[in-house]
């Protein structure tokens, strides 16, 4: 089982000089991948940074985000269209960094809302940008696999019911979804019967903690969550999702507004170490 480590538990740009020794930290501890958030596509960049993670020896996957300037759900077809050039950007970047898996909520803009649920030519424009995402995804050689969010982040797919009919509805093998546990704690009545659910689509899987904080030291249901991903076979990868109080771009939907854990390098020592307790036991 490869296990990564999200980046976004340090900032929404790891682009800088401050980051490569913290790439060498995370190999050291034993991950395997680190997740990059990529908001600024820039594919020189994320070509450099892709040399910088083989020197080290990480696998890479990468996240976005959509906002409501480039919305796939928007009710202006400029903001679908901007919607569908940030996806083929970002993956344009994936393709540079080498990064062969990008994940998120890339359906819809991340915290706007409507004040009711989706409407049908929401789910329509989502799955159109969608198919044109995808498309450009096999050009580039990278897979996009859709995040379900819960109620208070997002509307359009809340749960692994959702995601796997969005999955079928775009039908296209570089399209696929991902599986967090963060938000399957608050949306889904049974965490295994939700697994079940997208055996066949789920390609990743967030090891993310009822409060955002270390993984095991909460009250997700870990016990039926591995087990449950070993019944149906899973053989995507484990990653961590953790955040704090250093991103204040995406505070609005992380909402941590208190000191969730004694520091950013202990969430990933102890984080790891819980997942493959987990996992190879």
């Amino acid at each position: 089982m490869p296990y990564g480590m999200n980046m976004l538990l340090w900032t929404a740009d790891c682009t800088g000089a401050e980051f490569p020794p913290l790439f060498e930290k995370l190999k050291k501890m034993g991950f395997d991948s680190v997740e990059i958030p990529i908001m600024a596509p820039d594919s020189k960049t994320y070509a450099k940074m892709g040399k910088l993670l083989d020197g080290i020896g990480l696998k890479r996957t990468a996240v976005t985000v959509l906002s409501n300037d480039n919305n796939l759900t928007g009710a202006d077809k400029k903001q679908r269209q901007g919607g569908v050039n940030h996806l083929k950007a970002v993956l344009d970047s994936c393709q540079a960094l080498g990064a062969t898996l990008l994940v998120g909520p890339i359906y819809a803009a991340l915290g706007v809302f409507s004040g009711k649920g989706p409407t049908k030519e929401e789910w329509g424009f989502a799955v159109e940008g969608l198919k044109q995402a995808a498309e450009h995804a096999k050009k580039t050689g990278v897979t996009l696999a859709a995040e379900y969010l819960n109620r208070f982040e997002i509307y359009l797919i809340n749960c692994s019911a959702d995601a796997t009919r969005l999955v079928k509805d775009v039908d296209h093998p570089n399209f696929r979804m991902m599986y967090d546990t963060f938000h399957a704690n608050i949306e889904e009545k049974n965490v295994a019967q939700a697994i079940q659910t997208c055996a066949e689509v789920v390609v990743h899987v967030h090891v993310s903690e009822n409060d955002r904080s270390t993984p095991g030291k909460g009250q997700v249901n870990w016990k039926d969550t591995f087990a449950a991903l070993k019944k149906v076979k899973f053989k995507g990868s484990l990653t961590i999702e953790s955040f704090g109080q250093k991103l204040p771009e995406l505070a609005a939907a992380t909402k941590i507004w208190r000191k969730m854990f004694e520091s950013e390098e202990q969430v990933a020592r102890d984080g790891l170490a819980f997942m493959k307790s987990q996992w190879e036991k």
